[in-house]
């Protein structure tokens, strides 16, 4: 018994890297069979490889499978996506087991901003309002007064009065952009995200020469000379459903690859074209993202690990700031 718990506390802390399965095992029907029988979901992110979105119950944004795994009946919540995902899944159903398949699967835009300095950059702005990307830690969120997502920044930012000041974390890119929507003067932290930092405007062009027909779709995490070739700017769902909508048949899509997935299950006439980075590679994606494998899906609903963790306290803080943005677009739909 001893021995089962030590190594528990390993798997939890150091994940799977050094466990082995059978190559030969069926590992989708296994997965389907754990999900039975421990009244399991799986969420996955946009970004997720193809055969993890397949396999999983919902598909979205992070901030959509959260509030799915809030309303889901299951047990047991597995999060393939990266660890702030985990986090706001936690963070909005505390009584449910919240797994994730890699622990280290982290996110370069949540670690650009480390809770302690943030919270001494609060304090030298006490009268500022902190509107946080829901892309961040739970201690930010706990820092925060209003979260937001990419796709109602804007409608977050205009609820602020006027003569209200702002602090806008932790993605500089998204804030540039909200700020040239709403011609509001906040204050930034320098922080971005690796994956929508790294797209060559210069290679895009190149692109957009080769395909003269094709719309350009962004996300607003992207650098401005990027954003200032886009011919559609949202989120990663606003990009998905545009895709669908527009009566384009061809379309070069700024953002992770993964989402070329779905895109192409909903319209398998039209032909997408992820956008290269600044490098050698054909497209981008990120290394975090990817982290998550179908193997570790397997052992993690198996041994029901690593599970997300957050201090009650945190816990309390950090949903106060997404249940007043939930209430905010709310009340913008009304």
């Amino acid at each position: 018994m001893k021995r089962l718990e030590e190594a528990k506390i390993d798997l939890q802390k150091n994940g799977f890297l050094d466990l082995k399965i059978d190559p030969k095992l069926d590992l989708i029907n296994k997965i389907k069979k754990l999900k039975k029988e421990k009244n399991a979901v799986i969420l996955a992110h946009y970004y997720q490889n193809p055969d993890i979105q397949d396999v999983a119950d919902y598909i979205g944004d992070s901030l959509g499978l959260s509030q799915q795994a809030a309303v889901t009946g299951a047990e047991i919540i597995l999060f393939a996506g990266v660890h702030f995902m985990a986090e706001t899944a936690k963070i909005l159903s505390p009584n449910k087991k919240v797994l994730i398949p890699d622990l280290k699967a982290g996110c370069s835009l949540a670690d650009s901003c480390p809770p302690k300095e943030f919270k001494q950059f609060k304090e030298q702005h006490p009268d500022h309002v902190v509107i946080s990307y829901i892309n961040c830690t739970a201690e930010i969120k706990a820092l925060s007064d209003i979260i937001c997502t990419s796709s109602n920044a804007e409608i977050i930012v205009r609820s602020v009065p006027n003569n209200k000041q702002i602090i806008f974390a932790p993605d500089k890119n998204l804030g540039k952009y909200i700020i040239k929507k709403t011609g509001r003067d906040m204050l930034l932290w320098d922080g971005a995200c690796i994956v929508h930092e790294l797209f060559s405007r210069e290679k895009i062009v190149k692109l957009k020469n080769r395909h003269p027909n094709a719309k350009v779709i962004a996300h607003p995490e992207c650098e401005e000379p990027v954003l200032e070739l886009a011919d559609y700017i949202s989120s990663t769902t606003g990009l998905l459903k545009y895709s669908q909508s527009n009566a384009s048949n061809e379309f070069i899509v700024v953002t992770e690859a993964g989402i070329l997935h779905q895109m192409e299950l909903a319209s398998p006439n039209k032909t997408f074209i992820p956008a290269p980075p600044d490098n050698q590679c054909a497209c981008n994606e990120c290394p975090y993202m990817k982290r998550n494998t179908l193997e570790k899906l397997y052992l993690s609903l198996l041994y029901e690990l690593p599970d997300i963790d957050i201090p009650e306290s945190i816990r309390i803080m950090a949903v106060e700031p997404i249940n007043r943005m939930l209430e905010i677009s709310k009340q913008h739909l009304l």
